[in-house]
Order: structure tokens, then sequence, then C-alpha cells
């Protein structure tokens, strides 16, 4: 495998933090795990709205858990949930909560040094699907990556969508939005983190050193990684094709190469 040698600090300064893009002051929060994955990890969450009838398992869970919390909760008929629904799957069940929070680099990057870990990032290049968006939240969680980073401009943000595509992964694994990726690569390599990307013509994955500190691009769903962000990658690796078609949704081909670099991290 290739060996690599970089070191440095991490400036910092291509950062933003708190940002709600909808302007708005609450947000909707739709579907049952999405909803008891939000009151379990401690959000504040202002109202809960329930339909009319529900009183199965699941239900009863987030009742208790928004009773725990002091938490108003109303019975609604299911044409008002529906009428309220950005996802047109509510589940039965919608909750307003203030708005998510993005995190910033800096916090990502110490939520690795508190563990003790070299740090495990995802970047995404103009994400624009937020199902995409909330199944990738969704594996970086699940592969133990510190967080997830994505553009401010021409890409989803954390929308109701994301939120209940993540299957409440958005709670726990923090998500960082800059102004320029490109800029917050160069920073980060100073910190001594290596930067890989999926190219279709590239060196094979498993051929290539994906231990260490590590930054797992991605790109959007028609056009891959830019050019520009590409060139700041360490490395490209492509995934093996066997079949007539030449290409993978965006959420799988970060779940691909983000289980070569938890395979080569911790199962060497």
């Amino acid at each position: 495998m290739e060996q690599r040698e970089r070191k440095g600090r991490y400036a910092g300064n291509d950062i933003t933090g708190k940002q709600d893009e909808m302007g708005s002051e609450s947000r909707i929060i739709e579907g049952r795990n999405a909803v008891l994955e939000a009151f379990r990890s401690g959000k504040t969450i202002d109202r809960l709205l329930i339909q009319d009838g529900c009183q199965d398992g699941p239900i009863q869970s987030i009742k208790r858990e928004a009773k725990k919390c002091g938490t108003v909760f109303d019975f609604v008929r299911k044409e008002r949930l529906d009428q309220l629904s950005e996802t047109g799957r509510h589940q039965g069940v919608i909750a307003y909560a203030a708005s998510y929070e993005y995190a910033e680099v800096g916090d990502i990057l110490n939520a690795a040094r508190e563990k003790g870990e070299a740090p495990f990032l995802f970047l995404l290049d103009n994400i624009e699907d937020p199902h995409n968006l909330g199944a990738i939240i969704r594996t970086a969680n699940l592969a133990g990556a510190h967080g997830v980073i994505i553009p401010k401009r021409r890409a989803v943000g954390l929308t109701a969508t994301v939120a209940r595509t993540s299957a409440g992964a958005l709670n726990y694994t923090p998500v960082a939005r800059v102004t320029n990726l490109g800029n917050t690569i160069d920073e980060l390599k100073k910190e001594g983190i290596w930067f890989v990307c999926a190219d279709m013509g590239a060196e094979p994955m498993y051929r290539l050193n994906l231990t260490g500190p590590i930054g797992l691009v991605i790109g959007n769903e028609g056009e891959g990684v830019s050019r520009l962000v590409k060139e700041k990658c360490d490395f490209t690796a492509s995934i093996p094709m066997k079949g007539n078609i030449d290409s993978l949704n965006a959420s799988v081909a970060a779940g691909v190469l983000a289980y070569e670099i938890v395979r080569q991290r911790d199962y060497k």
C-alpha cells in the first residue's frame, strides 16, 4: 500500500457555525424513529403533533419521552399532518424542534481527539438529493466517522427529509457547513488529514493505504467530485464494477468506500 507523510495544525478559518438555511425559528422532524431519537438525544422539542387514533408501541414510546421532557403534545387529524408534512411520510407524528445547529469543523476534530482516534471525516461535494444526504449521514455514523462537512451553496442542507432518512443519525453525527470545500481541505491537510475520492479510472480502493487521519470525499449525483476538489485530494480510488452499468448511487458509493476505510483501520 502507498505510504504517506504530512504534519500540521488546523487553523479553522473556513467554517460556519449555527445556521438555518430555511430562516425559520423551528424545524419539523417527521417519522417515528426520527422523532424518538430526537427526544433521546436531548434535543429540545417545542411541540409534538400525533395523529388521532395512533396508540401503538412506537407512539407510546414517543409520548413517554414527551412527558419526561415536559413537551406539549396534541392529537390532530391525519389530514392536518398531511398538510404540514414536508416529506409526505410523517408516520403519524410530527415534532417541532429548534433549528438544527451546524457544527464547526473544529468541533468535529475535537470529537476525534476526545475519543483518542485518528480523524475520519466525510466531505460531500454538492450533494443535492436530501435522501442521499440523509443516507450518507447514517452511513457516517455507523462507520464511526467523527463528522460530515458540506458546502453552503449548490447543495442540500439539513431538511426534514434529510433528518428522516438519516434514521436519527443526524442527532449524533455533527454536520459542518463551509463556504469553500477546497479551502477547507487545504486547512485540514495542515492537521495531517489525507483525502480520498472516487474516480472510475483510478487505482482500486483495495490497493490504497486508507488508514490514519482521512477524509472521504463524495461527489454529487450527476457529475461526481468536481475537478477543483478532486485536484485537492491525495488519492483517487476506484470501486470494482462487475456489472453492465458503470456507476453507483452517491450514498451507496459512500458506503462501499467508507467500509473499506473501516476494514483497513480496524481489521488489519
